[in-house]
């Protein structure tokens, strides 16, 4: 799954829609005193995948250390909390890195809090539930969800990598799980390293005994424009780890 996201994380499906409505909102969480937090994610977490940071700042007037931080999201599994070992001086703001579980796409994923480990000046221990603020996970959580969706109807991956110049010549290859409905790719995003380019209008339909496109990913910016065409269905393919 993290392959697939990296390198198509806009590949869209037609008929793939979500059922139902959305789920209602949670309410929010209490504020802790003294402490802010927000979830971010850098181009380094993107290349990682599966982790955000926890951007969190002391607004008190005494310091205070992190030991032991967690995200506790509906939108994704808990996971044990990463130890650290992070001192905070008032005003002070530091990033945690943090990981993240599995999705659930059945629920949102606010109301979102960092669990923390805070020692306290004297020695005193406190579990706090930290809200985090922004927009990231939900950016995140609606990626890894079209992720899911796209691995339901289809497998991707990605083959023949090879380099021409400041290039790398790719084949991405869609093999249909089931059946033999036309398949659309409506747009191809980029990672944080690679720039896929299509010369073919899109969406671009895969009909049946069709199941891929070749195309070239520059790694320079702005990116030439490069061709995309179907393959048939008989290529053998490896998928990318």
């Amino acid at each position: 799954m993290r392959t697939l996201r990296a390198l198509v994380p806009a590949l869209l499906l037609v008929g793939c829609a979500a059922g139902g409505p959305p789920p209602a909102a949670a309410p929010s969480l209490p504020a802790v005193p003294g402490i802010e937090g927000e979830a971010l994610r850098f181009r380094s977490d993107e290349a990682i995948g599966g982790q955000v940071q926890v951007h969190l700042t002391n607004t008190g007037t005494a310091p205070f250390t992190v030991t032991g931080v967690a995200l506790d999201s509906p939108g994704f599994a808990s996971l044990p909390a990463r130890p650290v070992d992070a001192e905070y001086a008032p005003g002070q703001t530091i990033d945690l890195p943090t990981p993240y579980g599995s999705v659930d796409c059945a629920v949102l994923p606010d109301p979102a809090a960092a669990r923390l480990t805070v020692v306290r000046p004297g020695g005193a221990v406190e579990e706090v539930q930290v809200p985090l603020a922004g927009g990231t996970l939900a950016q995140v959580h609606a990626e890894e969800c079209a992720a899911v969706a796209v691995a339901e109807v289809v497998d991707v991956a990605v083959d023949g990598l090879a380099p021409a110049g400041d290039e790398v010549t790719g084949f991405l290859q869609l093999t249909r799980r089931s059946g033999d409905e036309p398949v659309a790719i409506a747009a191809l995003g980029r990672s944080v390293v690679l720039e896929p380019v299509l010369d073919a209008e899109l969406p671009a339909t895969l009909g049946p005994g069709e199941t891929g496109c070749a195309c070239r990913w520059p790694s320079a910016r702005p990116p030439a424009p490069r061709m995309c065409w179907p393959r048939p269905s008989s290529r053998s393919s490896s998928r990318s780890g």
